[in-house]
């Protein structure tokens, strides 16, 4: 009988995150092959940077400056390499560098996302659970009915409901723009001042609401699914407290879809984060995206998609960590099927 050496846990762990890894690098290299397709084949660069009187000569030495002329696979694999230094090129309408534009809109964007990202899940998770252990009561049924709005109204409505009752007629808080701001060096943030931390907050909520409602209703659901459950019944009748069994129990199983719905509304808010930019006139990058294509600056697009395609790729290689952790299963599954025989 031969035996096989069981991998340990941590051996096994390494082995998810490289698959991970590789999957994720996967991912990003087809994202820049439609950044890249969409830089060389959505209009011509060199019509854009050159002017109406440039003459063809011009327009050639332009063309061998971009290296335009050379093969699409060498043109490809330069740009995943200046992609990787951060390097997309030149604006074509503020004719500046597109990595020092993204970053100075990186900031706004990334503060608008945290306070967004804390109030839906601080506001999400609690109201789901309990809507789910305390599915009859009228306090629930008001919660509830509430969502429907965070779920139904679109984006710019809500965003345009709150200026109006928030700035235009109670006059409370800052309609548009991100307020004054401190510079941390390579960082700027409005929350040192009190006009940065008072224009923050209708954007945030804009933004958070709809994801805030879809968090509370999957909590919910999977609450009260679990709770059905054989072994949540064993539970109350062994005489175990409440509180152990709704959150030592009943929570821990609620995990895996809870961190998978998250993770993606997470990553959410930043690519529809363009929206509420828009309304608010908010200075990240959404508006600067948003200007770009309204002005077909490709440099700019392809950075701004690169870019939130790298996060949601981070996010979900988080969120599948947090699996690994979180349900035993998957860490039995990892292991290869025959195994120890």
């Amino acid at each position: 009988m031969t035996f096989y050496k069981i991998p340990n846990q941590g051996t096994r762990m390494f082995f998810y995150i490289l698959k991970r890894l590789f999957q994720s690098l996967g991912v990003m290299v087809f994202v820049a092959l439609i950044c890249f397709l969409l830089f060389n084949y959505v209009g011509d660069p060199v019509d854009i940077m050159s002017g109406q009187e440039s003459t063809k000569e011009m327009r050639e030495a332009l063309r061998e400056r971009l290296g335009l002329n050379d093969p699409a696979p060498v043109q490809f694999f330069r740009f995943i390499g200046n992609a990787v230094r951060g390097n997309f090129g030149i604006s074509y309408r503020l004719q500046r560098p597109v990595e020092v534009l993204i970053a100075e809109r990186l900031p706004a964007t990334l503060e608008l996302v945290l306070i967004s990202a804390v109030l839906a899940l601080g506001l999400g998770i609690p109201a789901g659970l309990y809507t789910g252990l305390n599915r009859d009561s009228w306090f629930s049924r008001c919660i509830l009915s509430a969502s429907l709005a965070g779920v139904s109204l679109p984006t710019f409505v809500i965003g345009i409901l709150l200026i109006y009752v928030f700035s235009v007629s109670l006059n409370w808080l800052p309609s548009y723009g991100r307020g004054e701001v401190v510079n941390l060096g390579w960082w700027s943030t409005g929350f040192l001042t009190p006009s940065g931390r008072r224009s923050i907050i209708l954007p945030a909520i804009t933004l958070c609401l709809y994801q805030m409602t879809l968090i509370l209703r999957i909590v919910r659901s999977e609450m009260l699914e679990v709770l059905r459950t054989d072994f949540i019944k064993f539970a109350k009748a062994r005489g175990l407290a409440k509180r152990v069994i709704y959150f030592g129990h009943a929570l821990k199983n609620t995990l895996v879809p809870v961190i998978t719905v998250t993770g993606l509304q997470v990553g959410s808010l930043i690519a529809f984060s363009i929206v509420t930019e828009t309304v608010f006139q908010w200075p990240g990058m959404g508006f600067l995206f948003i200007q770009a294509v309204r002005f077909v600056d490709i440099p700019i697009m392809v950075a701004y998609l690169v870019l939130v395609a790298l996060f949601f790729v981070i996010i979900n290689l988080i969120v599948d960590l947090l699996y690994f952790v979180v349900d035993p299963r998957l860490r039995v599954k990892v292991a290869q099927p025959g195994e120890g025989r």
